[in-house]
């Protein structure tokens, strides 16, 4: 099995928000990995004195201790009961009703000898590998959908955050988790995963310099560095042009690459 893992701050100035591990049992069968992606507030605060890198920590950490050791527990329910623990852990002194308390997108994902579950939730991106080369990209694209031009209003965009008609992160409120895109895939039918933040998708999602099926490639051969390298590199080109329109020139950007295809398996092309 392999697996690789790179995640890069936007800038030098402002502390890497994203969250990424991977878990392997002492047994050696199946596996968890979780990215995730801290929601930058705006300048005026989000009520709390921690801020968006220790929230990820916690949540993180907390989503990937109890995808491996409570195995018998849907994900959503594991993402739900993470989001209280968290915030369990700073509401004494941090005012969680605020609508820019600290929240993250979600990426996990959960394998055994039988099946690849896996749960998404706002924009990161999962994609699923076949043995036959086809990439499923699993998206929630409830953001995508919202117009470009309200999105541009911090107002307008609070009063759609975590509500219906609008989008949906992971913060204060455990029920959440039940707005996330989930589902369950036979373990023969996948090969290789690969989760993403926004700031990594980039490549496909904003460029549009290959499929996500070559971005899948591009990973196998390259790595997770190699991506965010060439997403860089775009970035910066895109800038000196006078750019997309962005919230940020450059991104914190998470990649997570793992094979999972047993010893018998047929190589993977260019591995």
């Amino acid at each position: 099995m392999r697996f690789e893992l790179a995640t890069v701050p936007g800038t030098a100035e402002r502390p890497n928000e994203d969250w990424a591990s991977l878990a392997l049992p002492a047994s050696g069968q199946g596996g968890s990995l979780v990215v995730l992606d801290g929601v930058t507030p705006p300048r005026g605060g989000d009520g709390c004195v921690h801020g968006v890198p220790w929230f990820t920590s916690h949540l993180g950490g907390a989503l990937l201790e109890l995808s491996g050791s409570r195995r018998d527990m849907p994900l959503a329910e594991a993402l739900a009961l993470s989001i209280r623990r968290t915030a369990d852990a700073h509401r004494d002194s941090c005012d969680l009703s605020h609508v820019r308390t600290p929240q993250a997108t979600v990426v996990a994902v959960r394998w055994n000898g039988e099946s690849v579950e896996h749960l998404v939730l706002s924009d990161s991106t999962l994609l699923l590998e076949a043995p036959d080369g086809v990439v499923h990209a699993v998206l929630d694209d409830r953001l995508d959908r919202i117009p470009r031009e309200v999105l541009r209003s911090l107002s307008a965009t609070d009063a759609l955050r975590n509500r219906d008609g609008g989008f949906f992160t992971a913060a204060a409120d455990p029920a959440v988790a039940a707005r996330a895109v989930t589902g369950t895939t036979p373990r023969a039918d996948v090969r290789a995963v690969v989760a993403l933040t926004d700031g990594a998708s980039r490549w496909t999602d904003l460029f549009a310099e290959g499929s996500w099926a070559d971005l899948m490639e591009l990973l196998r051969k390259e790595g997770p560095n190699g991506l965010v390298g060439r997403v860089r590199a775009l970035e910066a080109a895109d800038a000196r042009r006078g750019g997309e329109t962005r919230w940020k020139t450059h991104d914190d950007a998470t990649a997570v690459y793992a094979e999972l295809q047993a010893p018998s398996d047929p190589p993977l092309p260019g591995s």
